[in-house]
């Protein structure tokens, strides 16, 4: 068996340390804060009804490759950018099919795709399995903005695809109205396209106001949206995500959509739809999380920890140079094993160790007893010898 071949592709996918740290986490009952899978909002009552429902009467073949057609015109309607649901929008097996349909439909071997450093690490195994190769833009705390003359010099012939998120996971960071401008500057003059992946586009704070690739009138033909209801109905399990491009770029997405999947699940996208029909503001998130980042913010701080407020999402980035000089994933196992609060090291974000080594994200898309238990057991906590005594 050790002579079998295994496609290159393989090593250059992601590999996730946090299933590793989850199994430090299962030796106890820990209070995970690294994990993105929604505690807050709970799902909504109606959607297991309708799912039920639909189980019951019989919708469990195949539906449309590219989704329930109800389904597609409640999205449509309820997205900030005028949108054809019939050629312009696909539901998709969660965000992370949409994604990788989107860089296999765009791009081609040899191709290169710019990232902004941190990302989601599945930014990087799409682009493995397209053979394009990532072109790393650093972001800079406290207020994750790109360097205009770096983003300019990553940009090339060989450039066909620049990678987003916003709000960002794991920054917090959304893009504004004049970073949008240069990237679709830079994108006409490289014929490059944007995938913009917005799945955290209902969670805005302080006022600031949610910008989409889609509604800038530069990247409007030359962009794919990506969004899901995983984390604004906490249905991460039900797998329905959707992508949101041009009659063409969908055109194309579909068909390697269909070639993966075939589609996502029949009954659970009639539920979603039946859901939608009923509640005008069903789409909306089913919460505010401004509550949840404060208190987050908060409890981090006093802890000893330095907290970088995010425009939106459900992450928070914390600066751990106050609290230990352990680099953040020594830090992370250790607070997790004698703490049980689990957060995860921010090298999980970034392309090497050093980088992220004073960093670790804590998300806060929880219910309150769950972070007032986190911030119980940090208060009692006593850290070894490895913590700052100064902080």
């Amino acid at each position: 068996m050790t002579d079998i071949a295994i496609a290159a592709r393989v090593d250059r996918l992601a590999r996730s340390g946090l299933f590793k740290l989850l199994g430090e986490g299962h030796r106890e009952k820990v209070v995970d804060l690294a994990l993105g899978v929604p505690g807050a909002p709970l799902t909504p009552p109606k959607l297991i009804e309708t799912a039920c429902a639909a189980l019951r009467e019989g919708i469990n073949q195949y539906e449309l490759p590219d989704g329930n057609v109800e389904l597609r015109r409640r999205i449509a309607a309820a997205l900030p950018t005028p949108t054809d649901p019939l050629t312009e929008l696909t539901i998709t097996v969660g965000s992370s099919e949409a994604l990788s349909a989107a860089v296999l439909a765009t791009v081609n071997p040899g191709d290169e795709v710019i990232v902004f450093e941190p990302f989601y690490e599945n930014f990087l195994s799409a682009i493995a399995l397209a053979g394009g190769v990532p072109r790393l833009v650093r972001v800079v705390a406290p207020d994750w903005r790109y360097d205009l003359a770096e983003l300019r010099a990553a940009f090339g012939p060989r450039t066909k695809a620049v990678v987003l998120c916003t709000p960002n996971n794991p920054t917090g960071h959304m893009l504004t109205p004049q970073e949008f401008a240069e990237i679709a500057e830079l994108c006409d003059h490289w014929n490059a396209i944007v995938i913009s992946d917005e799945i955290y586009a209902g969670y805005v704070y302080d006022g600031k106001q949610h910008v989409s690739a889609a509604g800038v009138p530069a990247l409007r033909e030359r962009s794919i949206v990506i969004g899901s209801l995983s984390k604004s109905h906490a249905v991460s399990g039900w797998r329905i995500g959707y992508l949101r491009a041009c009659a063409t770029l969908s055109s194309a997405v579909r068909r390697v959509h269909e070639a993966i999947c075939g589609g996502g699940a029949a009954p659970l996208q009639e539920a979603a739809a039946r859901a939608a029909a009923t509640e005008p503001d069903f789409l909306k998130p089913g919460m505010d999380l401004s509550v949840q980042r404060n208190l987050v913010t908060q409890i981090f701080d006093e802890v000893g920890f330095r907290c970088i407020p995010p425009d939106g999402g459900c992450y928070v980035m914390a600066d751990i140079r106050h609290f230990t000089d352990e680099d953040g994933e020594s830090m992370a196992y250790r607070v997790v094993r004698e703490a049980g609060v689990m957060v995860a090291p921010g090298t999980f974000f970034y392309s090497d160790d050093v980088a992220g080594a004073r960093l670790v994200r804590v998300a806060f898309n929880r219910q309150l007893e769950t972070l007032i238990e986190a911030e119980r057991r940090l208060s009692v906590y006593r850290p070894d010898a490895h913590t700052r005594s100064s902080r």
